[in-house]
């Protein structure tokens, strides 16, 4: 029963290829074009013959092929970008030989959203969750309005820093040197300040006699 199921298949893969062998050889010739124009050729477009052991050929970089083939194979035109196309060459040739234009589409495919990480690793995620700060709360949030009402207070109490003295020096030496050319009011010599210094005296007494002092 092996013996007769072999032969059967070595009678069937003959008459096939005694069929291939019967069809005639063709020059296929041509020049692949995108179908939004006319002028615009693909390069490098392959071509897989399917009727013929998936034979491969390759279209130059102006989108030329030519290359021998058998009427009626089916030949597939695919390339990156492009939908596939599909070619039967026609039989009966009258001079053995086929030219044709062949225009292949754009194909767009539309991915799925990709969402981009800043983490490598799922480690480097769960550190930055763990340091991550929350928002506060509305017990922090009064916390810190305390610490507001409270800092002058503290501004007030707690001794100056290096940097704070520092600033109040330079502060105090660019005073000096800006007013280091002008003239200083003297108070002695300020016929005003005379005035309210006796006045000031005269109140004194004033009120000394009053409460029924000597002096």
């Amino acid at each position: 029963m092996k013996y007769l199921v072999g032969i059967l298949l070595m009678f069937i893969s003959v008459g096939v290829y005694a069929q291939q062998q019967e069809r005639p050889l063709v020059q296929f010739t041509g020049v692949v074009y995108n179908s939004d124009s006319t002028t615009v050729s693909i390069p490098y477009v392959t071509i897989t013959n399917a009727s013929y052991h998936n034979q491969v050929n390759l279209s130059n970089y102006k989108g030329y092929f030519s290359f021998v083939a058998h009427e009626q194979d089916t030949l597939l035109f695919t390339s990156i970008g492009y939908a596939p196309v599909k070619v039967i060459i026609p039989s009966h040739l009258a001079n053995k030989s086929y030219t044709l234009q062949v225009n292949i589409k754009p194909k767009i495919i539309n991915l799925p959203t990709f969402h981009v990480f800043p983490w490598a690793t799922t480690e480097e995620f769960r550190k930055d969750f763990l340091a991550m700060k929350l928002a506060d709360d509305d017990l922090e949030i009064a916390r810190k309005n305390i610490e507001r009402t409270t800092s002058p207070w503290a501004f007030r109490n707690v001794p100056r820093d290096a940097d704070e003295i520092q600033s109040s020096w330079a502060q105090n030496e660019n005073t000096t040197i800006l007013n280091q050319h002008s003239l200083m009011p003297n108070p002695l010599l300020n016929p005003i300040a005379w005035g309210t210094l006796i006045k000031q005296i005269s109140d004194g007494d004033k009120s000394r006699a009053a409460d029924g002092s000597g002096n």
